[in-house]
């Protein structure tokens, strides 16, 4: 009876080992502090036109003479990291891109991903090392979905990538992002590096039939004709 019971345990043992993903982990630049996305370092020209809320764990940033007016408009990197997503994640993301920032607080190192969304042009690639300031790309609309502004997020939770819908939107994944950069304006480290995991996303849109109503090869971003109207996508994710 102990014998089984000792097979029993070992195969559960290296059968949990085996369903643990690999995670690679790359060098990055410590994050010296942090800055807004837009109209760097501080957000000039540009407001808040949503902030985080129980169904939008972000925010979104516009130009202050509204419309379509920031339409193309350079979107910056937060702080120093590696990029770990760009492409175009279509349904309710457009073009997106995902930064992973490590910074030093408190004695220890911590670990954050920016998440850019909506974006007209993608500027960097995945695995490229970004600095604070750096242009990443440009303010978008989703192919028309939205009137053209920045979605942008950062996140505790390493793990959610482009698929929100399998984690709770509240403080316990994200942080609230203004508040975050502004509290994180300074910081040590800077010069230095750090290890940092990639890869660890659960999923991404990839490898999903996009409906075609949702998106056709080739349709270009434009400015949004109806700028109220969004789609849900099959995450029962809503990407502004």
């Amino acid at each position: 009876m102990r014998r089984w019971l000792f097979w029993i345990c070992l195969f559960v043992f290296v059968s949990a080992l085996v369903a643990v993903p690999d995670l690679k982990r790359t060098n990055t630049f410590v994050a010296d502090g942090f800055d807004l996305p837009v109209g760097k370092p501080a957000g000039e020209g540009y407001y808040m036109a949503r902030g985080f809320l129980s169904y939008h764990p972000g925010e979104d940033w516009n130009d202050v003479r509204g419309g379509n007016s920031d339409f193309g408009a350079p979107v910056y990197c937060i702080g120093n990291g590696v990029v770990t997503y760009s492409q175009d994640a279509r349904m309710g993301w457009g073009n997106v891109v995902i930064v992973r920032h490590a910074f030093l607080e408190g004695g220890k190192l911590q670990m954050v991903d920016s998440m850019y969304a909506h974006l007209h042009q993608i500027m960097v690639k995945k695995g490229q090392q970004v600095k604070r300031g750096q242009q990443v790309g440009t303010i978008g609309t989703n192919r028309g979905m939205y009137t053209a502004h920045l979605h942008y997020e950062v996140r505790k939770n390493l793990f959610i990538g482009i698929n929100r819908s399998r984690f709770a939107k509240d403080l316990t994944n994200y942080h609230r992002p203004s508040q975050f950069i502004a509290q994180r304006n300074k910081l040590p480290g800077a010069g230095r590096t750090a290890s940092v995991p990639i890869g660890t996303y659960a999923t991404d849109q990839s490898g999903y039939q996009i409906p075609q109503s949702d998106w056709k090869p080739g349709k270009k971003d434009k400015p949004a004709a109806r700028p109220d109207r969004f789609r849900v996508n099959r995450f029962d994710d809503i990407g502004y």
